[in-house]
């Protein structure tokens, strides 16, 4: 089922991801202060986002189209997606602090 750009950008917004303008509006999901691999991209002046474009971009996350659509309208906390970017190799996980 089709979506709002604007209802795609703020779910990505609110999962922390930041933007970066330039020919497209880019989304790249940032943990811990660091950049990751994982980003996506919305076109200026995109309205609306087909089934078979969000399911592109449900892959460019490391998701499916279900998961993502879950990303996007907030089932799927922050915490949650960045546990499964863990488990799935795509994002590291964090450093345990040094011995005392």
């Amino acid at each position: 089922m089709p979506k709002s750009a604007k209802e795609v950008g703020a779910g990505l917004k609110n999962k922390r991801f930041q933007l970066r303008e330039n020919d497209h509006t880019f989304y790249h999901l940032y943990v811990n202060g660091k950049k990751t691999i994982v980003f996506t991209k919305i076109s200026h002046g995109e309205k609306e986002i087909g089934d078979r474009l969000l399911a592109l971009m449900a892959r460019q996350v490391k998701l499916n189209r279900k998961q993502f659509a879950d990303l996007i309208e907030c089932p799927l906390s922050y915490d949650d997606y960045v546990k499964h970017l863990r488990n799935e190799g795509h994002v590291p996980r964090p450093e345990p602090p040094p011995p005392a």
